[in-house]
Order: structure tokens, then C-alpha cells, then sequence
């Protein structure tokens, strides 16, 4: 596999513009070759607004919704339906519009679920669900997914994977995140290795706040230190970035998307 590819769009609201066309152009790719795509959701605002243009963009039609799976990367450990769950956000910027096919849709379970408050029962029923979903040509216990999204903290963290916490090093395929530096403290995430086995990453920033981390995390930094750093594909890597977010990149790291 190649280095990551690094693409700056000129503002946030042309980001989300972009990867919307791309994430559509890629589902459909996909299904013209028979297959069911898998695609793992992120949250933060940059992932809603882009979902926000999927569910606005005339080419949505082209993407079959029922033949397609929806896992997610993390989950702020809450009762189902609380408007900070990634679940929740996502359906209401996008898969509340499309007709999906609901035995496709995989949630993490919420804190009122079956495990009741319990984070860690709850991220290994995510785990048995990713098992059950996994082939024989994936060659372990998760899905070889499609497309991750990731969005990246100021901290450098990816899905619920903060620095120098435990969870970074963990190796199982879902983990639960205890004493989150960020609020809620309690989530569930997939792991680095669950995260790489994924054939694209991509990584979509922005804002300035974003920048000193971006440049560090392409800039050889190690995963504990930077949990973005290892956000890789095992096909292809894609930074997404609007300018304020590569603001601090050297220009040799990225190309220019868009005037």
C-alpha cells in the first residue's frame, strides 16, 4: 500500500460537499460489481454535515440503500435515541432519508440496551455482532470494511481512541472507553486493529484547531502519542482536509481539490 493521499478543500461546507460526492460514487462502484458495501460512520460535526450532503446531493438515488451495511466506528456510551449518540446524528442527517434495510444497520448497543449500564458486556456484543458478519475470506473475528470514516480531535484522537489511554494498545476488536478526556466519559470503539483491516480510511478535518495534529499525524508520529497516526487502510488512505485544517501541513504533503 501507498502513503496516504492528502486532498485540501477550500471550506467546511465544500468539504462535506466533496466527500458526499465521493462517498456516493464509491458505494455505487461497489454495488455495480455485486457486492454489498460495508461502511463504518464517525461521528463529530464535519461527519454529520457530510451526511447532511449525502441526503441533499440529486445523485443519492444511484446508491441501492437496502443493499448496503452501516457499522460505526465509536459510540458515547448513552440511552438509545440521546441526540449525543453518533446513531442518532447519523439518522437524522441521512439514513432516516433512505430506504435501508434495517437488519444492515448495526448500532452499538446503548446504555438502556440489553447489557443494561454496562460498557464492556455492550462492546463485546458489538464484537460477536462484527464476528457474525465476518467471511471466511476476512480472515479473522471483524468485516473487511469498505470505507471507514474517522473524523480527528484536537487531541489527535480517532473514533473513541485517546492518547495514552489504554484502549490505543488494545487488541480485541471492540473496546470500551472508561474516563474519556472527553465528555460523555463512558463510549465504545472499534479498535486500531479492527480500524486497519478496513481496505480505505478516510480521515475528514476540519477547522484550524485541527491543524498543529494533522501535520503531526502525517508527519511521522507514533499511534500511542497520536492515535490518528494510525489511521490506515490497508488499500488506500485518504486525509480529507479543508484548509484551515491543513494549515500547518508543508505544501509537499497536499494538493489543492478544489480553486
Amino acid at each position: 500500500m501507498t502513503g496516504p493521499s492528502v486532498l485540501v478543500h477550500r471550506d467546511e461546507d465544500e468539504l462535506a460537499a466533496a466527500v458526499a460526492a465521493r462517498l456516493i460514487t464509491r458505494m455505487v462502484d461497489i454495488q455495480a460489481g455485486g457486492i454489498v458495501p460495508s461502511l463504518v460512520l464517525t461521528g463529530g460535526g464535519i461527519a454529520a454535515k457530510t451526511l447532511s450532503a449525502v441526503a441533499k446531493s440529486p445523485a443519492r438515488g444511484a446508491v441501492d440503500w437496502k443493499r448496503l451495511d452501516v457499522w460505526w466506528g465509536d459510540e458515547r456510551f448513552l440511552p438509545s435515541g440521546d441526540p449525543e449518540r453518533n446513531e442518532t446524528q447519523a439518522r437524522e442527517a441521512l439514513l432516516d432519508a433512505v430506504s435501508l434495510d434495517g437488519a444492515r444497520v448495526h448500532p452499538m448497543p446503548p446504555s438502556d440496551g440489553p447489557d443494561g449500564n454496562d460498557p464492556e458486556a455492550a462492546a463485546e456484543r458489538y464484537a460477536e455482532e462484527l464476528a457474525g458478519a465476518a467471511r471466511p475470506q476476512d480472515h479473522g473475528p471483524t468485516p473487511t470494511f469498505d470505507v471507514c470514516l474517522l473524523g480527528v480531535g484536537p487531541d489527535g484522537h480517532i473514533a473513541s481512541l485517546f492518547p495514552g489511554k489504554p484502549a490505543v494498545v488494545d487488541e480485541r476488536p471492540v473496546v470500551a472507553v472508561r474516563g474519556s478526556p472527553k465528555p460523555p466519559p463512558v463510549r465504545i470503539s472499534l479498535t486500531i486493529p479492527t480500524i486497519q483491516k478496513s481496505r480505505e480510511v478516510w480521515v475528514v478535518v476540519a477547522g484550524a484547531d485541527k491543524a498543529k495534529v494533522v501535520n503531526m499525524a502525517l508527519s511521522g508520529a507514533g499511534p500511542q502519542q497520536l492515535p490518528a497516526a494510525a489511521a490506515v487502510g490497508s488499500q488506500r488512505t485518504l486525509w480529507l482536509l479543508d484548509r484551515a485544517a491543513a494549515s500547518a501541513l508543508p505544501p509537499s504533503l497536499g494538493r489543492l481539490a478544489s480553486p
